[in-house]
């Protein structure tokens, strides 16, 4: 299958970034569009008591925005649902498959609505919640115009179908990218995350401690960093 357009639906601004940033860099050098779908407005998060909460919102989206850019992606839509209470619902789904709509993705990259008790950071219930309703909007919803007719009378949004998901925090792996090459751009994104990330100590090796693990798994051997991610064929 040829892919030309990626569609990546987390529930928090960064969640990409620290899952996938490596490939997604990977893919915009390769020449393929990558858009993201950020389902919370990323209320809860930051560690700076002193900010106040009404202005964390339009922080964080200006921080993936950045860190967008530090990757090559620069089509963000926020859907703007409260963190930290993320449910999975038609509304959720229906929002989700609209963008999908609109992007038309060849595939669509989300997080495991799957509990993976090796990787607890992983399975934040905002992270469960959007990984289940990004699959329901790929199936069936997105390819079905008879859901959410809304989107297809009111929108003149037509139906479209997926062909491959990517789903990173899985607890079964099938498939790792080797991004040695866009470890810096990575962290790069992850530093535009400023309210997320500047309290962190060894941020650098952190990562590249996960990023190794990874690549040792994989069979690729020392001094190399990969992105691990469970691969489905949707077509």
């Amino acid at each position: 299958m040829e892919i030309e357009r990626v569609l990546v639906v987390t529930a928090h601004p960064d969640d990409v970034d620290f899952g996938a940033g490596g490939t997604v860099r990977k893919w915009t050098e390769a020449g393929i569009q990558v858009s993201y779908c950020i389902c919370t407005d990323g209320d809860a998060g930051g560690a700076d008591p002193t900010v106040l909460r009404s202005e964390i919102p339009k922080i964080r989206q200006a921080e993936q925005r950045a860190a967008g850019a530090a990757l090559g992606v620069t089509d963000i839509h926020f859907l703007g649902y409260k963190d930290g209470d993320l449910q999975v619902s038609q509304d959720l789904s229906r929002d989700i498959s609209r963008v999908i709509r609109q992007v038309k993705p060849q595939r669509v990259l989300i997080q495991s609505p799957e509990r993976n008790w090796n990787r607890i950071y992983s399975a934040h219930p905002d992270h469960l919640a959007a990984g289940e309703a990004a699959i329901f909007a790929v199936y069936p919803d997105a390819r079905n115009p008879f859901a959410h007719p809304s989107l297809l009378h009111d929108e003149g949004l037509e139906a479209w179908s997926v062909g491959e998901v990517w789903v990173m925090g899985a607890p079964e792996v099938n498939h790792y990218e080797d991004v040695t090459e866009f470890i810096e751009h990575k962290l790069d994104a992850l530093v535009a995350h400023h309210s997320q990330t500047s309290h962190m100590e060894d941020l650098r090796g952190r990562v590249t401690t996960w990023m190794s693990a990874s690549a040792l798994e994989a069979g690729f051997g020392p001094e190399v960093y990969a992105e691990s991610f469970r691969v489905v064929n949707t077509a």
